[in-house]
């Protein structure tokens, strides 16, 4: 999705700020979060959902607010919309425990769903599909990102539309996400690892030898024209 939730190649943001002895959790509500985020999943909202969910926050509140308050506020939407929650019922909650923080937290014994949990979380959601579709690119092939912009979500950063690259590993397939966030279905289709050169993406300025890859599903992809013409007319389509 193209705003303020794609960030990268973006100038005056400042450095990214690292501690080696940073904590995992700055607070323990982000712990409280993180912890609650699977089950909210395995409720109905897929990873895709949930991260567009993200990206429906207002650009002021994003920017100014801690990451995990982004998860929170992707669950809560996400768990309204599917209708497991009331907005309701999270005010009348919040209300409760702000009038009185002390009140005690809901306890829920369910071993089996535990184990679910556990099970999810030590082997995670593998996103692979097989599909009957042979992959339209190879390794060493030149291809070109489109210059999409799509008002959904999508993995394509905006960095690297419109840039040139060369295959260096196909993956075989996976499920896509612009389609998956949107109730539109799995479509699974490849994945390829490419590589651009440094200079195709920062301009005659950067590093000559320094390389970035990115993995990209194909429908983000067109063949480059050896002869170079057709490219452009292609990146919109």
């Amino acid at each position: 999705m193209d705003g303020v939730h794609d960030v990268g190649g973006t100038d005056g943001l400042g450095p990214v700020g690292y501690r080696p002895e940073e904590p995992v959790f700055a607070d323990a509500w982000e712990r409280s979060v993180f912890a609650m985020s699977f089950p909210a999943m395995a409720a109905g909202i897929n990873l895709d959902a949930f991260r567009h969910g993200i990206e429906k926050m207002h650009p002021v509140d994003y920017l100014s607010s801690p990451y995990y308050e982004h998860w929170l506020y992707s669950m809560e939407k996400g768990l309204v919309e599917a209708g497991l929650l009331t907005e309701e019922e999270l005010r009348a909650r919040t209300r409760q425990f702000l009038d009185d923080p002390s009140t005690p937290l809901p306890e829920r014994s369910d071993p089996a769903a535990l184990e679910q949990l556990l099970g999810f979380l030590r082997s995670g959601a593998p996103a692979g599909r097989e599909i009957d579709a042979s992959p339209a690119f190879a390794p060493g092939e030149r291809v070109l990102v489109r210059n999409l912009h799509p008002k959904g979500h999508t993995r394509l950063a905006g960095y690297l539309r419109g840039k040139r690259g060369v295959i260096v590993a196909a993956h075989g397939a996976f499920v896509f996400p612009d389609t998956h966030a949107h109730g539109l279905g799995e479509q699974p289709q490849h994945v390829y690892t490419v590589r651009f050169d440094s200079t195709e993406v920062w301009g005659p300025d950067a590093d000559p030898g320094t390389v970035n890859h990115f993995d990209m599903w194909e429908p983000y992809l067109v063949a480059v024209d050896p002869e170079g013409a057709g490219d452009r007319a292609a990146l919109d389509h």
